[in-house]
């Protein structure tokens, strides 16, 4: 029987590879979006291209989203089950710590619907906010 971070993998037609199932490991642990870095140094002294590439077979794939904003590095969170290559289901606003440097996903804060003209196709949509995440704040609060 297979594992459940394979049937994950399979579920998106990914083949489950040793190295992503160790990527799709370290971005579940994880409650904040991580980018390349982040999960270089959580793997430790893996292939950077390896995992460069990994992520973005998530990201085809409906199973990662890229959240760009606030840290200037691009980085990778979990998709809703629901997404698929073609369509993400899972529009939400990220918020970006100006303190800790997280970025965190939202998930009950939707994209707004915008309309543009008709001669765009939006390709992709991104939402992000910044300022104090609670734990920053809250610790911001105690200092003064």
């Amino acid at each position: 029987m297979a594992h459940p971070q394979e049937n994950t993998l399979l579920a998106k037609q990914i083949t489950p590879t040793p190295m992503r199932l160790l990527v799709l490991d370290v971005l579940r642990r994880q409650a904040a979006a991580l980018s390349l870095a982040d999960v270089e140094q959580q793997l430790g002294h893996a292939d950077r291209i390896t995992m460069h590439r990994t992520l973005k077979t998530f990201t085809d794939r409906g199973l990662v989203h890229r959240v760009e904003g606030g840290s200037g590095a691009v980085k990778y969170a979990l998709c809703d089950p629901a997404c698929t290559p073609e369509h993400h289901q899972d529009l939400h606003a990220h918020f970006f710590c100006t303190r800790c440097r997280e970025t965190s996903c939202l998930l009950a804060v939707a994209v707004p619907p915008i309309s543009l003209p008709s001669t765009y196709q939006v390709q992709e949509t991104s939402l992000v906010m910044k300022g104090l995440c609670e734990r920053c704040a809250a610790a911001a609060e105690t200092m003064q």
